[in-house]
Protein backbone atom coordinates (compact mmCIF):
# COMPACT_ATOMS: atom_id res chain seq x y z
CA UNK A 1 0.00 0.00 0.00
CA UNK A 2 0.85 3.21 -0.38
CA UNK A 3 0.50 6.62 1.62
CA UNK A 4 -2.40 8.71 2.09
CA UNK A 5 -0.09 11.64 0.08
CA UNK A 6 0.98 8.85 -2.83
CA UNK A 7 -2.67 6.84 -3.46
CA UNK A 8 -4.97 9.57 -2.23
CA UNK A 9 -5.65 6.50 0.52
CA UNK A 10 -7.31 7.22 3.90
CA UNK A 11 -9.50 9.73 3.92
CA UNK A 12 -10.90 11.08 7.32
CA UNK A 13 -13.64 12.05 8.95
CA UNK A 14 -13.10 15.69 10.04
CA UNK A 15 -10.48 15.85 13.23
CA UNK A 16 -12.28 15.42 17.04
CA UNK A 17 -9.36 15.57 18.48
CA UNK A 18 -7.55 18.40 17.34
CA UNK A 19 -10.65 20.13 18.23
CA UNK A 20 -10.60 18.80 21.72
CA UNK A 21 -7.05 19.87 22.16
CA UNK A 22 -8.42 23.21 20.72
CA UNK A 23 -10.90 23.29 23.87
CA UNK A 24 -8.33 22.68 26.14
CA UNK A 25 -6.12 25.18 25.29
CA UNK A 26 -8.96 27.89 25.40
CA UNK A 27 -9.97 26.64 28.39
CA UNK A 28 -6.68 27.22 30.14
CA UNK A 29 -6.42 30.75 28.57
CA UNK A 30 -9.70 31.58 30.19
CA UNK A 31 -8.53 30.57 33.65
CA UNK A 32 -5.65 32.58 32.96
CA UNK A 33 -7.75 35.41 32.24
CA UNK A 34 -6.27 35.90 28.64
CA UNK A 35 -7.84 36.55 25.19
CA UNK A 36 -6.12 35.17 22.08
CA UNK A 37 -4.72 38.25 21.65
CA UNK A 38 -3.14 38.78 24.72
CA UNK A 39 -1.41 35.18 24.66
CA UNK A 40 -0.40 35.74 20.94
CA UNK A 41 3.26 37.58 21.44
CA UNK A 42 3.46 35.71 25.10
CA UNK A 43 4.10 32.82 22.80
CA UNK A 44 5.52 33.81 19.84
CA UNK A 45 2.48 33.24 17.66
CA UNK A 46 0.55 35.36 15.34
CA UNK A 47 -3.86 35.66 16.72
CA UNK A 48 -4.78 33.38 14.00
CA UNK A 49 -2.54 30.80 14.74
CA UNK A 50 -3.70 30.29 18.16
CA UNK A 51 -7.12 31.31 17.39
CA UNK A 52 -6.74 28.07 14.66
CA UNK A 53 -5.27 25.89 17.13
CA UNK A 54 -8.14 26.72 19.49
CA UNK A 55 -10.63 25.65 16.81
CA UNK A 56 -9.10 22.64 16.30
CA UNK A 57 -8.09 23.38 12.55
CA UNK A 58 -4.30 23.24 12.82
CA UNK A 59 -1.98 21.11 14.76
CA UNK A 60 -0.05 22.66 16.87
CA UNK A 61 3.52 22.81 16.37
CA UNK A 62 5.77 21.02 19.59
CA UNK A 63 6.87 24.83 20.44
CA UNK A 64 3.90 26.16 20.89
CA UNK A 65 2.74 23.70 23.15
CA UNK A 66 5.30 24.28 25.34
CA UNK A 67 5.60 27.89 25.15
CA UNK A 68 1.65 28.45 25.59
CA UNK A 69 2.02 25.47 28.93
CA UNK A 70 4.21 27.72 30.43
CA UNK A 71 2.23 31.20 29.40
CA UNK A 72 -0.61 29.73 31.21
CA UNK A 73 0.66 27.98 33.94
CA UNK A 74 -1.17 24.47 32.91
CA UNK A 75 1.25 22.80 34.91
CA UNK A 76 1.81 20.29 31.79
CA UNK A 77 -2.03 19.78 31.02
CA UNK A 78 -1.44 21.46 27.25
CA UNK A 79 1.80 18.92 27.39
CA UNK A 80 -0.42 15.97 28.43
CA UNK A 81 -3.15 16.47 25.97
CA UNK A 82 -0.68 17.06 22.92
CA UNK A 83 0.84 13.78 23.75
CA UNK A 84 -2.87 12.13 24.00
CA UNK A 85 -3.33 13.84 20.72
CA UNK A 86 -0.37 12.52 19.06
CA UNK A 87 -1.10 9.54 20.15
CA UNK A 88 -4.64 8.87 18.60
CA UNK A 89 -4.08 10.27 15.32
CA UNK A 90 -4.33 7.83 12.28
CA UNK A 91 -2.65 7.61 9.18
CA UNK A 92 -5.26 9.85 7.37
CA UNK A 93 -4.78 12.13 10.42
CA UNK A 94 -1.14 12.21 10.19
CA UNK A 95 -0.76 12.85 7.39
CA UNK A 96 -2.88 16.38 7.54
CA UNK A 97 -0.57 16.92 10.25
CA UNK A 98 2.72 16.06 7.58
CA UNK A 99 1.16 17.95 5.05
CA UNK A 100 0.75 21.44 7.67
CA UNK A 101 4.29 20.71 8.21
CA UNK A 102 5.35 20.38 4.87
CA UNK A 103 3.96 24.13 4.12
CA UNK A 104 6.06 25.93 6.69
CA UNK A 105 8.97 23.66 5.87
CA UNK A 106 12.44 25.14 4.89
CA UNK A 107 13.75 21.66 3.93
CA UNK A 108 12.19 18.57 3.14
CA UNK A 109 13.73 14.95 2.25
CA UNK A 110 11.99 12.15 1.09
CA UNK A 111 13.18 8.12 0.34
CA UNK A 112 10.27 6.40 -1.71
CA UNK A 113 10.17 2.66 -3.08
CA UNK A 114 6.46 2.46 -3.44
CA UNK A 115 5.41 4.94 -5.35
CA UNK A 116 6.46 8.15 -6.80
CA UNK A 117 5.66 11.29 -3.94
CA UNK A 118 3.04 12.90 -4.73
CA UNK A 119 4.45 16.31 -4.86
CA UNK A 120 6.41 14.94 -8.20
CA UNK A 121 3.25 12.83 -9.42
CA UNK A 122 1.34 14.02 -12.57
CA UNK A 123 -2.65 13.87 -12.96
CA UNK A 124 -2.26 10.61 -14.93
CA UNK A 125 -0.09 8.68 -12.50
CA UNK A 126 -1.75 9.91 -9.21
CA UNK A 127 -5.37 8.76 -11.08
CA UNK A 128 -3.62 5.07 -11.95
CA UNK A 129 -2.85 5.01 -8.48
CA UNK A 130 -6.16 5.89 -7.06
CA UNK A 131 -7.95 3.47 -9.29
CA UNK A 132 -5.72 0.80 -7.73
CA UNK A 133 -7.31 2.10 -4.14
CA UNK A 134 -9.44 -0.71 -2.04
CA UNK A 135 -12.17 -0.28 -1.18
CA UNK A 136 -12.94 1.86 -4.51
CA UNK A 137 -13.37 5.26 -3.63
CA UNK A 138 -16.31 7.10 -5.44
CA UNK A 139 -15.78 9.80 -8.49
CA UNK A 140 -16.05 13.03 -6.24
CA UNK A 141 -13.94 11.23 -3.42
CA UNK A 142 -11.09 10.81 -6.56
CA UNK A 143 -11.48 14.62 -7.60
CA UNK A 144 -11.09 15.80 -4.50
CA UNK A 145 -8.04 13.58 -3.96
CA UNK A 146 -6.53 14.59 -6.83
CA UNK A 147 -7.38 18.50 -6.46
CA UNK A 148 -5.67 18.32 -3.24
CA UNK A 149 -2.89 16.72 -4.16
CA UNK A 150 -1.89 18.74 -6.85
CA UNK A 151 -2.58 21.93 -5.01
CA UNK A 152 0.47 20.61 -2.85
CA UNK A 153 2.95 20.51 -5.59
CA UNK A 154 2.58 24.64 -5.24
CA UNK A 155 5.19 24.05 -2.55
CA UNK A 156 7.68 23.55 -5.05
CA UNK A 157 7.70 26.78 -6.71
CA UNK A 158 6.56 29.31 -4.24
CA UNK A 159 9.41 31.67 -2.86
CA UNK A 160 11.14 31.83 -0.68
CA UNK A 161 12.22 28.11 -1.79
CA UNK A 162 11.91 25.11 0.30
CA UNK A 163 14.73 23.04 -0.75
CA UNK A 164 13.72 19.45 -1.67
CA UNK A 165 15.54 16.15 -2.18
CA UNK A 166 13.77 13.20 -3.14
CA UNK A 167 15.15 10.02 -3.51
CA UNK A 168 12.91 7.00 -5.55
CA UNK A 169 14.12 3.35 -6.36
CA UNK A 170 14.03 2.60 -9.74
CA UNK A 171 11.80 -0.07 -9.09
CA UNK A 172 9.13 2.59 -8.83
CA UNK A 173 9.69 3.17 -12.53
CA UNK A 174 10.02 0.35 -13.95
CA UNK A 175 6.62 -0.95 -12.51
CA UNK A 176 4.93 1.38 -15.07
CA UNK A 177 2.04 2.24 -13.19
CA UNK A 178 -0.95 3.08 -15.30
CA UNK A 179 1.15 1.65 -18.44
CA UNK A 180 3.89 3.09 -21.12
CA UNK A 181 2.35 6.35 -21.66
CA UNK A 182 1.93 7.30 -18.35
CA UNK A 183 5.04 6.81 -17.42
CA UNK A 184 6.64 8.62 -20.18
CA UNK A 185 4.70 11.71 -19.16
CA UNK A 186 6.09 10.77 -15.12
CA UNK A 187 9.53 10.44 -16.40
CA UNK A 188 9.50 13.64 -18.62
CA UNK A 189 7.86 15.47 -15.57
CA UNK A 190 9.95 14.21 -13.15
CA UNK A 191 12.95 15.52 -15.73
CA UNK A 192 11.12 18.85 -15.41
CA UNK A 193 11.26 18.79 -11.72
CA UNK A 194 14.97 17.58 -11.46
CA UNK A 195 15.70 21.34 -12.85
CA UNK A 196 13.86 23.44 -10.77
CA UNK A 197 17.04 25.37 -8.69
CA UNK A 198 15.59 24.10 -5.25
CA UNK A 199 15.15 20.53 -5.76
CA UNK A 200 17.97 17.70 -5.98
CA UNK A 201 16.16 14.33 -7.62
CA UNK A 202 18.20 10.60 -6.65
CA UNK A 203 17.37 7.35 -8.02
CA UNK A 204 18.46 4.23 -6.13
CA UNK A 205 19.60 1.49 -8.57
CA UNK A 206 17.30 -1.33 -9.34
CA UNK A 207 21.07 -3.30 -8.59
CA UNK A 208 21.90 -1.51 -5.32
CA UNK A 209 24.25 -4.46 -2.89
CA UNK A 210 24.29 -1.71 -0.36
CA UNK A 211 20.74 0.00 0.48
CA UNK A 212 19.98 2.12 3.76
CA UNK A 213 16.20 2.02 2.76
CA UNK A 214 15.22 -1.12 3.41
CA UNK A 215 13.29 -0.52 6.59
CA UNK A 216 10.71 1.25 4.20
CA UNK A 217 9.95 4.76 3.32
CA UNK A 218 10.31 7.91 5.31
CA UNK A 219 10.71 11.66 5.19
CA UNK A 220 12.22 14.37 7.31
CA UNK A 221 11.91 17.97 7.57
CA UNK A 222 13.12 21.46 8.79
CA UNK A 223 10.81 23.73 10.57
CA UNK A 224 11.45 27.66 10.32
CA UNK A 225 11.63 27.43 13.60
CA UNK A 226 15.34 24.61 12.95
CA UNK A 227 13.37 22.13 14.27
CA UNK A 228 13.55 19.07 12.58
CA UNK A 229 10.44 16.29 12.26
CA UNK A 230 10.10 13.27 10.69
CA UNK A 231 7.48 11.06 9.20
CA UNK A 232 7.46 6.82 9.09
CA UNK A 233 4.45 4.99 7.68
CA UNK A 234 3.23 1.43 6.99
CA UNK A 235 -0.21 -0.45 6.26
CA UNK A 236 -2.92 1.47 7.51
CA UNK A 237 -0.80 3.33 10.14
CA UNK A 238 1.72 6.40 9.94
CA UNK A 239 3.09 8.88 12.43
CA UNK A 240 4.77 12.26 12.78
CA UNK A 241 8.60 11.37 14.62
CA UNK A 242 9.58 14.61 17.00
CA UNK A 243 12.04 12.43 19.43
CA UNK A 244 15.48 13.21 18.79
CA UNK A 245 16.61 9.83 18.91
CA UNK A 246 14.14 8.64 16.12
CA UNK A 247 15.07 11.56 13.91
CA UNK A 248 18.53 11.38 14.34
CA UNK A 249 18.30 7.78 13.19
CA UNK A 250 16.54 8.55 9.96
CA UNK A 251 18.86 11.73 9.15
CA UNK A 252 21.83 8.61 9.36
CA UNK A 253 19.61 6.89 6.72
CA UNK A 254 19.27 9.11 4.44
CA UNK A 255 23.06 10.65 4.36
CA UNK A 256 23.76 7.24 3.38
CA UNK A 257 21.06 7.12 0.77
CA UNK A 258 21.88 10.08 -0.59
CA UNK A 259 25.56 8.46 -1.16
CA UNK A 260 24.42 5.53 -2.44
CA UNK A 261 22.24 6.62 -4.91
CA UNK A 262 23.22 7.87 -8.50
CA UNK A 263 24.16 11.64 -7.95
CA UNK A 264 22.03 13.99 -9.65
CA UNK A 265 23.09 14.26 -13.08
CA UNK A 266 23.76 9.98 -13.57
CA UNK A 267 20.46 9.89 -11.56
CA UNK A 268 19.00 12.05 -14.80
CA UNK A 269 20.98 10.00 -17.47
CA UNK A 270 18.85 6.66 -16.17
CA UNK A 271 15.69 8.56 -16.34
CA UNK A 272 16.15 9.47 -19.65
CA UNK A 273 16.99 5.67 -20.74
CA UNK A 274 14.08 4.63 -19.42
CA UNK A 275 12.17 6.89 -21.18
CA UNK A 276 13.64 5.93 -24.15
CA UNK A 277 13.20 2.16 -23.58
CA UNK A 278 9.49 2.65 -23.45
Amino acid sequence: MVSADDSGDGEAEPDDNLRSFGETVKASRRRAGLTQEQLAPLVGYSVQYVGSVEQGRRHPSQKFVNKTDAALNAHGVIIIAARQLSRRRGLATWFRRWAELEEGAVILNTYECRSVPGLLQTEAYARALVDDVLPPPTPDEVESRITARLKRQQLLHRTPYTVFSFIIDEAVILRQTGGPEVTRELIDHLLGCGQLPNVDLQIMPLASPRHAGLGGPFRLLETQDHEWMGYSEGQQSGRVLSDPKDVSLLHLRYAKLRIQALNPADSRALLMRLRGSL
